[in-house]
């Protein structure tokens, strides 16, 4: 059978995705981590942008990006416009700024509900892998290489385990739900 460790790390992965994909959902706040994902093509290699520039929050509701590379700016600006943050680049010539407007009621709601559905696919996950798992223990006891006994209590171990999870991953929807509703 896989081992019990095993399986608590790739459900552990499930729920540390969800949290890095809920860092780029923004709340109102300009948040420096939204941009972790964007890349910049620097000199013919996808770079993050905090490689190739000074990132930095000057006040509550911006960004500020100073590439270290005047000639990144314009790749840096396209990388933010392409990307799903739906913020508008301001580009002075040696820095781009990115505003974070106020989230209306509506869009409060619908961040509300992406943050619930990333967090029903992080569920989904975490339950594959006790499928999985269980699979595995039913094949070994009809193998012979486990008892009915010893299947049991490792179906029953993995299930303790999943609830453990599945309740982490109910309170990260929660906490982020907050955060986005709370004006």
């Amino acid at each position: 059978m896989e081992n019990i460790k095993d399986i608590e790390g790739r459900m552990q992965k499930s729920v540390d995705n969800l949290k890095e994909e809920y860092v780029t959902i923004r709340a109102g706040r300009a948040n420096p981590h939204i941009i972790d994902r964007l890349r910049v093509d620097y000199y013919g290699t996808p770079t993050p942008i905090q490689q190739v520039a000074n990132v930095s929050v000057p006040e509550a509701r911006m960004i500020q990006i100073q590439p270290w590379e005047a000639s990144l700016i314009k790749d840096i600006e396209k990388a933010i416009l392409v990307s799903d943050l739906g913020l508008t680049p301001n580009n002075d010539g040696k820095t781009i700024r990115l505003v974070f407007p106020e989230l209306t009621e509506d869009r409060r709601k619908e961040l509300a509900k992406d943050i619930k559905k990333k967090g029903d696919n992080a569920k989904v996950a975490i339950r594959n892998i006790r499928r999985d798992a269980n699979d595995a223990i039913k094949k070994e006891n009809k193998a012979g290489d486990i008892s009915d006994d010893e299947a049991k209590n490792s179906e029953d171990e993995i299930q303790k385990i999943t609830d453990k999870y599945i309740a982490m991953i109910d309170s990260a929807i929660d906490d982020k739900t907050k955060e986005i509703l709370t004006v």
